[in-house]
């Protein structure tokens, strides 16, 4: 259908922990929201599928639109999980009733929220971690590759290495300093306790710990501190060769990273930009949304 024939604009932030969405008019006026749980492409493209419904749905509601309106609207959509194999073509094989929709990753509309679809790359610094570029309008990441063999200055890797040390403690080799204590506590001071957990933990069960390594490492325990300066320097790699790799400009996002950027050097945190925008506001661009210009002060 022709771009003049829209008549609103929907974005549409899909990750692990929830679902957002948001419709604007043609003017950029938010008129409708909507929110839901999971909707990673691990979960299944037909569980997908009724998530977005949901939110699509939602946000008309909210807007006072019926639901025949679906057929004059462009949607962006950003969702985790995009790139494993087999996930974008079962995607656009459904028919959602829009008069277009376009995808990317969450991490893709993250960054060209960043900088308002110019050329630009964040740091997401969450339960995983990933470098997003769009450079000379061309957009690629920098690992992302999933954990454990990936997701380096990560929760889950704060986790996973308070992890070691506590096991490591609680057989008597290393310390046990107040940080393995404190997660050994978590399992009764028992390992058998500990392997049970592990047999079923998620990344998101060990980023779950990544918040007492930050403690105790503000408390100078001397292992939680090197667990966060060893996260830190992975998180400087990533910006030194986000640079490289030709961004102009750099911004760090997602839960952990105020936590760590304090640890990082301040000449590298002086290389650091503001976001200018959120997800939803790269999905809109996604969705054929010019976003207003914005400059950095």
């Amino acid at each position: 259908m022709a771009i003049a024939m829209v008549s609103w604009y929907l974005g549409v932030d899909a990750g692990g922990s929830h679902c957002r969405a948001r419709l604007i008019d043609q003017s950029g006026l938010v008129i409708g929201t909507g929110h839901a749980g999971p909707a990673n492409m691990r979960i299944g493209a037909a569980a997908v599928r009724a998530v977005f419904d949901d939110v699509i749905d939602q946000a008309l509601e909210s807007a006072g639109l019926a639901a025949s309106a679906r057929a004059d609207i462009a949607a962006g959509v950003g969702i985790a999980g995009l790139s494993r194999p087999g996930s974008a073509e079962a995607l656009r094989a459904i028919d959602f009733g829009l008069a277009r929709i376009a995808f990317a990753t969450d991490a893709a509309i993250a960054n060209l929220g960043a900088h308002r679809g110019r050329d630009g790359a964040t740091l997401i610094l969450g339960t995983g971690s990933i470098a997003q570029l769009r450079v000379g309008g061309t957009d690629f990441a920098i690992g992302g590759y999933g954990f454990p063999i990936s997701d380096e200055g990560s929760g889950a890797a704060l986790g996973l290495s308070a992890m070691r040390h506590a096991l490591r403690a609680l057989d008597g080799r290393t310390t046990r300093t107040p940080l393995a204590l404190a997660i050994a506590a978590r399992f009764g001071h028992a390992i058998p306790q500990a392997i049970a957990w592990m047999d079923r933990a998620t990344p998101a069960d060990y980023a779950a710990l990544a918040p007492i390594v930050i403690q105790y490492a503000q408390a100078e325990d001397p292992i939680a501190r090197s667990i966060v300066e060893d996260a830190a320097g992975h998180v400087e790699r990533f910006i030194e060769t986000i640079f490289e790799r030709g961004a102009p400009a750099c911004a760090i996002l997602g839960g952990l990273a105020p936590h760590l950027r304090p640890w990082l050097r301040a000449r590298t945190v002086a290389k650091l930009s503001e976001p200018l925008g959120d997800a939803l506001d790269g999905a809109l661009f996604l969705a054929g949304f010019a976003l207003p210009e914005v400059t950095r002060e």
